[in-house]
């Protein structure tokens, strides 16, 4: 027992708290604050008896940012089936991404939304300004679809999505073209851009003569959908949230 004039230091040290973050290995978290790789707050931390407030130091490996367990800080990856509005909660009683969540506590704010017959991915975190930075047209942060239209598709439509097509808000273009495969008279086109204009692949395919009958939105920036079931969540990884952050300059 400490003498009480002795009291324990206060703060956690910062290769456990990097440890319970994911990060590594205890022993691998003090060979990176060895290695000059670790900042806390801007400052970059080579001694080992440093000690943090995991609730509210803004921790940087190699630039990445690193969410912290006792942070608070919440970030989840939906795979949100058709039918479901990206809302929190829906007054005309449509099922909304609250019933995804199967009881998780706390409010938390959508990033962007995906129509009501638009699928797949969608983050929720209770950080607000990464939300907000991540669905911000400023920020750049690429989405990735895949829309399925009838066929034949040419090329050459994807030269034609990436020069812009005239919207009736504007010119709109895609970053990333490219078809991914065929069945029978159905073909898979994925696309890849950064603006967040309503129902912007939807409106390019259809004023290209490419009317999509499904629409799946499969990355945002560093995360992807992979293997999520539809109607199911998951907690992102350290590395995700890292790289997200990073994206948006936080």
């Amino acid at each position: 027992m400490t003498p009480p004039d002795q009291a324990e230091p206060e703060g956690v040290r910062l290769q456990k708290v990097l440890a319970a973050a994911g990060v590594g290995s205890r022993r691998a978290c003090e060979e990176l604050v060895a290695a000059g790789r670790v900042a806390v707050d801007g400052e970059v931390v080579r001694t080992m008896g440093r000690r943090v407030d995991p609730e509210r130091a803004v921790i940087h490996v190699d630039g990445l940012r690193v969410a912290t367990p006792d942070s608070g800080l919440v970030h989840l990856a939906v795979n949100k089936p058709v039918g479901v509005v990206s809302t929190m909660s829906d007054p005309q009683g449509r099922p909304d991404l609250t019933g995804l969540l199967r009881g998780r506590p706390g409010r938390l704010f959508h990033v962007g939304r995906l129509d009501a017959d638009t699928e797949g991915l969608i983050l929720l975190s209770n950080d607000g300004e990464l939300a907000h930075r991540l669905t911000h047209p400023s920020f750049e942060v690429p989405k990735t679809y895949l829309a399925e239209v009838a066929g034949p598709v040419p090329r050459a439509l994807g030269r034609q999505l990436r020069e812009g097509v005239e919207l009736d808000d504007g010119i709109a273009r895609v970053d990333e073209f490219k078809i991914i495969g065929r069945a029978g008279t159905r073909v898979m086109i994925e696309v890849v851009l950064h603006e967040g204009r309503k129902h912007l692949v939807r409106r390019l395919l259809a004023e290209t003569g490419y009317p999509v009958e499904r629409l799946v939105r499969t990355r945002l920036g560093a995360v992807a959908l992979g293997e999520l079931r539809p109607g199911r969540s998951r907690p992102l990884t350290s590395a995700e949230v890292g790289q997200l952050y990073a994206a948006v300059g936080l």
